[in-house]
């Protein structure tokens, strides 16, 4: 890794309903750190969970300006990563770290 820990690049992990959907082809969704790169991403991944990373992609959610009780707010931009991982290698986001 480089000068971020592997903590520091993985924020969470989406559990969600597309995010279950998608674990059926092998990959796993996470937020991630919004300055991290692609390459980071794996070696963090490969670091934390012991597994074999084929292909990450990624992309930047803008933040959406909401309402809530008339005052108005910007929601922060958030990134999220999906790693696709070598078939056989198996990441389970339930029972965690």
């Amino acid at each position: 890794m480089s000068k971020r820990s592997a903590y520091d690049v993985i924020v969470s992990p989406v559990i969600t309903e597309k995010s279950t959907l998608v674990s059926e082809a092998n990959q796993v969704i996470f937020n991630v750190a919004p300055k991290a790169t692609k390459s980071e991403i794996k070696a963090a991944v490969e670091t934390l969970f012991k597994v074999k990373v084929k292909a990450v992609n990624t992309l930047v959610r803008k933040g959406k300006l909401k309402t809530f009780r008339g005052h108005r707010a910007l929601q922060s931009d958030a990134k999220k990563a999906i790693v696709t991982l070598v078939e056989g290698h198996h990441i389970d986001i339930a029972t965690g770290l």
